[in-house]
């Protein structure tokens, strides 16, 4: 069997290419560190794929303030990111940050979402985000296309979009130009912690690394065990449908509808448990594109070109997790669902935490020792 190695300078090995893996390989090379990316290739179940582009604050934290904080963080940060990629490879990311609305079809759905932000920033410890609540006629004044079903809608002002294809290839251009060995079809099926670091091995040969990064999505609940880590999560399968451009009508991203800079509208607005299966659902699709149609009725003449569904990585509470290994200090495993929405702060801060060697107190609140309080209680 062919070996694979590495260059006798690499510092850590990172599993997995995608949105994650992207983000944390750019950012451990800034921090001087020869990286090696060990991807699965295009085979993979990617998140990456189904990614809605959001960058979205509204709402996220309920039942764990210190999400909201680390949120707020990573939105305030895009531009930064933006711009250092642009600078690093030339490519504009298309991020556009004007707010973002939360549309509702009923009074009763208004109310329960106000219900839930009011629930979410009086929750002890709340870190608060700005919202407003707008009736109807708010709301047709600043989205001129909505249809007479929306009863009203959320506005928060930190939200915004990308464009997610420029995105993740701003950042594989990024960490290639910095000296990232990348290595596509290269799936790890075995880890074995060896003194001074680890062997990583696959039908393609086998590779040691002092020190790896676990951020392959799904695959991480396979790995992570191998390092003494753990991975709660379980797939959320997610549909999306993409109809053919038109004239700009949107120029605020919605959560469940967005047109992109390019034209196109994507509508998607389903997290279904099903973590089987890739196929598409029409019923559930057609009910989402019912909803997108209800919102803006001019959707109604626009064709669809594309659908597609993928298995999107979820936590057991839906909120991230970072964590070293205390058997293997060298292991770490990192696990988000929002990966657009906290790409600046994967890149930035969680990437110089790992090349420091460790997970400070702030971001250890995202340890999987929050799953076990209740028995340990």
């Amino acid at each position: 069997m062919a070996v694979s190695r590495i260059h006798a300078e690499s510092d850590i090995a990172l599993v997995g290419g995608g949105l994650m893996g992207a983000c944390l390989a750019w950012g451990l090379a800034r921090q001087g560190l020869r990286v090696c990316v060990l991807d699965e290739g295009d085979i993979a179940l990617r998140a990456s794929r189904a990614n809605f582009a959001l960058i979205w604050v509204q709402g996220k934290g309920f039942g764990f303030p210190a999400y909201t904080a680390w949120t707020k963080a990573a939105a305030a940060a895009w531009p930064q990111l933006a711009s250092d990629l642009k600078s690093d490879t030339g490519i504009d990311v298309g991020l556009d940050q004007p707010g973002g609305f939360t549309l509702c079809l009923s009074d009763r759905e208004l109310q329960s979402n106000v219900d839930t932000l009011k629930r979410l920033h009086n929750q002890p410890g709340a870190v608060a985000h700005p919202y407003e609540v707008l009736d109807h006629g708010r709301t047709r004044a600043l989205l001129p296309a909505i249809g007479p079903d929306v009863s009203g809608a959320i506005y928060c002002p930190l939200d915004g979009h990308v464009n997610s294809l420029r995105l993740f290839r701003a950042l594989h251009t990024a960490f290639k130009a910095g000296g990232v060995d990348y290595r596509a079809d290269h799936v790890v099926d075995v880890i074995e912690p060896q003194a001074g670091g680890f062997l990583l091995k696959g039908n393609w040969g086998e590779i040691r690394a002092p020190k790896i990064v676990l951020a392959a999505g799904l695959g991480n609940a396979r790995l992570a065990p191998m390092v003494g880590l753990d991975a709660p999560l379980k797939p959320s399968r997610g549909q999306i449908v993409v109809t053919e451009k038109a004239a700009p009508f949107l120029c605020y991203p919605v959560v469940t509808v967005r047109q992109t800079d390019e034209g196109g509208v994507m509508i998607g607005d389903s997290e279904e448990a099903d973590g089987a299966s890739l196929t598409i659902d029409h019923g559930i699709s057609s009910v989402m594109a019912d909803r997108a149609i209800r919102m803006f009725p001019l959707l109604a003449d626009l064709n669809v070109v594309r659908t597609w569904s993928a298995l999107r990585v979820m936590t057991l509470d839906g909120c991230p997790v970072y964590e070293q290994s205390r058997s293997y200090p060298g292991a770490f495993v990192t696990m988000a669902h929002s990966g657009v929405t906290l790409a600046p702060q994967h890149a930035y801060d969680l990437a110089q935490a790992i090349a420091a060697g460790g997970i400070p107190d702030e971001i250890s609140v995202f340890g999987t020792r929050r799953f076990h309080v209740p028995a340990c209680a």
